[in-house]
């Protein structure tokens, strides 16, 4: 018999490797999933795990400064995860007894340190688990707001400065709270295969609950759907594909007519090709541009999947001028970014986050918009989408971007954009999602158009 695989330990080599930062969250779970496949329970567990502990790390670690008798600095990284993930487990995991959080935190230690560290483990969770409640050890909200939501909330505080200068406390908490929920699983129905009300009917047929979204007329949000979803007929005839529903917004803002040349500049793994090929009904020349020849044979795979196309693939790196391509009636880009409008699905992003970094996706998005804004013909479209909410990132590229290039206007009132979307646009032409009000992620988006004919 094959021993089973111990997800708490899989947990701790996944947040330890998470550290060195040189691959996100993300991929590090594809990884250990292609590595070490686990049963549905473990898998769960670990995945409540690593999310758990990576999205309340902060709180963790507020906690942890007021048990422990060793600066956490001079703990040993490891260590130090496996204490936040054991906390973790006996603070916000009602199911797991304490017992075992603390039990099987210390055989982890014992794996890679002496009885001693081993020991100090032990302690630090008991007495964790005796002391109950946390909120007492945070700051004082009165005499430092900014320290208390990020210990609280568990955020970093330089994002929670930034966010209380320009929401104002309850909105930032909220914002907060609503970052640290799970967030939806959410599709976008296939319209090439078929429709969202067939589609509803076929899940609810195989026990999942399918809820319409409320701005797109594409989205259905699912809830308690497992792996189990996407071994369905209804996944395999490509009748839907995940998409949060804010993402689904950003393709109706470029508008696209059926019978026009049209490219996804920052295409990943097709999410918004695919609604592209959708909305043009599989009319005209739609091309998917990115820099990653692996992301371009996974699109591939899934355009073909969902019936789209045919669909032209491009790799190159759109920081560099763009060569041996023609002119594009409508480009959609939805540019790389800080990611901090998607914290409650990346957790990691917070804490890899910095304001530097929201500087220097700027310089980014502004170069790939310069390159890209060439290649539209006179009267063509150029949307450009981030999953920030930051203003370096949003209304300072539309400014920035329209002082550069005269050529081009905001388009105040997109045609393609649902009805019922127009409640997120601004006087201005900004589409903008967040998680709160709206449970959605965090997107900004704009349309340009080219003048002349």
């Amino acid at each position: 018999m094959t021993p089973r695989r111990d997800p708490r330990k899989i947990a701790l080599s996944i947040l330890n490797r998470l550290d060195s930062g040189r691959k996100t969250l993300d991929d590090l779970m594809e990884e250990a999933d292609a590595r070490t496949p686990l049963g549905k329970k473990d898998r769960a567990l670990l995945n409540a795990l690593v999310l758990g502990t990576t999205r309340w790390r902060g709180r963790l670690d507020a906690a942890l400064v007021c048990l422990s008798n060793i600066p956490l600095e001079k703990i040993d990284p490891r260590v130090l995860n496996a204490l936040r993930m054991g906390l973790f487990q006996v603070q916000r995991m009602d199911k797991t007894p304490v017992s075992a959080a603390v039990n099987t935190s210390v055989d982890l230690v014992k794996t890679f340190s002496g009885p001693w560290v081993a020991k100090f483990v032990n302690a630090v969770l008991r007495n964790a688990a005796r002391a109950g409640a946390d909120e007492d050890i945070f700051p004082d909200f009165q005499t430092d707001p900014a320290g208390a939501l990020a210990a609280r909330k568990s955020f970093p505080k330089w994002l929670i400065r930034r966010w209380l200068d320009r929401m104002g406390p309850q909105k930032t908490a909220a914002l907060c709270d609503a970052m640290n929920q799970i967030p939806p699983l959410t599709l976008r129905v296939n319209t090439l295969a078929t429709d969202r009300d067939a589609l509803i009917r076929a899940l609810e047929s195989r026990g999942f609950f399918g809820e319409k979204t409320r701005f797109s007329p594409d989205g259905v949000t699912v809830r308690g759907a497992g792996r189990d979803l996407f071994k369905s007929p209804e996944f395999q005839n490509g009748w839907f594909q995940v998409q949060d529903e804010a993402a689904q917004l950003v393709s109706y803002m470029l508008s696209p007519d059926p019978g026009r040349i049209i490219l996804d500049a920052c295409a990943g793994l097709g999410g918004k090709t695919g609604h592209l090929s959708q909305l043009t009904r599989n009319q005209g020349a739609l091309w998917a541009m990115d820099k990653s020849e692996k992301k371009l044979a996974k699109l591939t795979v899934e355009m073909k999947r969902l019936g789209a196309g045919p669909v032209r693939t491009v790799r190159r790196d759109l920081s560099r001028k763009i060569q041996g391509m023609g002119a594009f009636d409508a480009i959609l880009a939805d540019a790389p970014c800080s990611g901090l409008g998607v914290l409650r699905r990346n957790p990691d992003a917070k804490w890899s986050a910095s304001p530097d970094k929201i500087k220097k996706s700027a310089i980014r998005q502004r170069l790939f918009l310069k390159n890209l804004s060439g290649r539209v013909k006179p009267g063509g479209r150029l949307a450009y989408a981030a999953c920030s909410m930051e203003p370096e990132e949003n209304e300072e590229i539309v400014e920035a971007f329209l002082a550069e290039n005269p050529g081009f206007t905001v388009d105040t009132d997109p045609p393609g954009l649902p009805e019922k979307a127009r409640a997120l646009l601004s006087a201005s032409g900004f589409l903008k999602t967040s998680p709160s009000p709206h449970d959605m992620d965090g997107f900004f988006a704009v349309c340009f158009q080219k003048t002349g004919n």
